[in-house]
């Protein structure tokens, strides 16, 4: 799913509403972990329906692939002001509406009569979905305000993640063998009680926060129409009119971004942020990153059903070993971080992911095996430099950089389910489609290994105890 924002963006806007009471404090820590659970089960379980979501709308691959990116590319892009809202109308009303917002969005996708109508409520899902997450964390903030309490609540809240991406998609599995619309529809009980638990919730306070409208609507019209001539041209070819089209609306609308950051009076990305080397650096390697991490889900879902044969189920099952896995990464990269500083997990993390290759006519079980070492070297990569990052930039921006970090890494995972599904749409050519999408991705992780050498760090340094809980992250979506 993901996703996200860090719990280090929380020391900015510090001073919030009072403490909550004990009996506001537990509902509202139970709010909090099933609305993010809800989330990262989102994020994994509709890959392993793709092939029947397919079947049922009779579908393409291009279908396929717009009912994974309408939700991520707008995760992505309304993930760079979901704080601002959250600072703006408070905590817990913007955690109220973003999942109030993605639950109905999930009722839609459950009810959808076509094809158009899912890709159109899966991109409100993943509008809700960032408003979501840094709110969720913002809530923990602000109800927590003792350091120990809060550090529990938040590892409460990694777990509570984790947890849900490893049952994504074995859940996803038996959910498709009664009817791939149940993916959606288990969305509804989880995120009703949710709701109920957060009206005992304290209300939070608002703040005078200004919204950059210009940056955000440039930022979406931007992803969305590269996404859009990326996808499409693997469908009609590169010169095709709505597609050159669509280039130039991508690079209009970007220019209009940038303008708007350098020269508006409340810029959602300052421009010296971008150019700080850190940064920089760290964008391109979480870019790099998802684009191996997504781009992978997204094939080998398809593979193991359309190529092997696998049930829904089966390969549910199949994802098991790396989602539990992953979950385990993040304090693992903590500690190896704080011993050897965060360049040395995050090199290792894009080693494990550059190194994998599936070989022609590979079996079921080995697919499985590879996919350990990618999710694992992700989730240890992501941890560490998350934690690099947030250490590197000042508190006032922790929020801005955490933000503009995690939506590069949403569309690098988008533009690699555009481009990979574009390699794989011939059914004759799937398995060298595959071959060459894998050979991308560990491309682009590689080149971003010479980024990560760039980074700078202090050896040793100590990770903050939250950043240990980033792992769940690699997966938000």
């Amino acid at each position: 799913m993901s996703t996200s924002a860090s719990p280090t963006s929380l020391q900015a806007g510090a001073a919030g509403p009072p403490p909550q009471s004990t009996s506001g404090a537990r509902p509202a820590l139970a709010a909090v972990l099933l609305g993010f659970f809800t989330i990262m089960v989102d994020a994994m379980i509709v890959n392993v329906a793709l092939p029947s979501i397919g079947r049922g709308f009779d579908s393409g691959m291009t279908g396929l692939q717009w009912v994974i990116d309408g939700y991520t590319l707008a995760f992505a892009a309304f993930l760079l002001s979901a704080g601002a809202v959250s600072d703006r109308i408070g905590a817990r009303q913007a955690f109220a509406c973003g999942l109030g917002l993605f639950v109905a969005a999930s009722a839609i996708c459950a009810m959808a009569p076509n094809l158009g109508v899912l890709v159109a409520a899966r991109l409100v899902q993943g509008a809700g979905a960032a408003v979501v997450v840094p709110s969720s964390l913002a809530l923990l903030r602000e109800t927590f305000p003792d350091p120990a309490a809060r550090a529990k609540a938040i590892a409460l809240w990694g777990v509570g993640g984790s947890v849900g991406a490893a049952a994504g998609p074995v859940a996803g599995g038996l959910l498709t063998l009664m009817d791939w619309r149940m993916i959606f529809f288990v969305n509804l009980p989880v995120g009703a009680v949710a709701l109920v638990l957060l009206k005992r919730a304290q209300r939070s306070t608002r703040q005078e926060v200004p919204f950059d409208w210009t940056g955000q609507v440039a930022a979406v019209a931007a992803m969305g129409a590269l996404t859009y001539a990326v996808i499409e041209a693997g469908a009609d070819g590169f010169g095709a009119g709505p597609v050159l089209v669509a280039f130039v609306v991508a690079i209009v609308t970007a220019v209009v971004y940038l303008v708007a950051q350098a020269r508006g009076r409340h810029p959602m990305t300052p421009l010296p942020l971008l150019r700080s080397r850190t940064m920089s650096l760290s964008v391109a390697i979480g870019f790099a990153l998802n684009v191996g991490f997504y781009g992978m889900i997204f094939l080998l879902g398809l593979y193991l059903q359309q190529v092997h044969g696998l049930s829904a189920l089966a390969t549910g099952v199949a994802f098991l070993p790396m989602t539990v896995l992953t979950s385990f990464m993040g304090p693992v990269a903590a500690r190896l971080a704080t011993r050897f500083g965060a360049r040395m997990p995050v090199i290792t993390g894009q080693c494990l992911m550059a190194m994998v290759a599936l070989p022609a006519g590979a079996p079921a079980w080995l697919s499985v095996v590879l996919m350990v070492p990618v999710g694992a070297g992700g989730a240890m990569a992501v941890t560490a430099l998350t934690a690099l990052l947030l250490e590197k930039m000042p508190a006032e921006r922790a929020g801005v950089a955490s933000g503009v970090l995690n939506a590069a890494r949403q569309l690098g995972g988008a533009l690699a389910v555009a481009v990979f599904g574009a390699l794989v749409a011939d059914r004759a050519g799937f398995v060298s489609g595959l071959h060459t999408s894998l050979l991308i991705a560990a491309a682009a992780v590689a080149v971003s290994l010479v980024a990560a050498v760039l980074l700078r760090t202090q050896v040793p340094h100590q990770v903050p105890a939250t950043a240990a809980e980033a792992g769940p992250r690699l997966l938000e979506r």
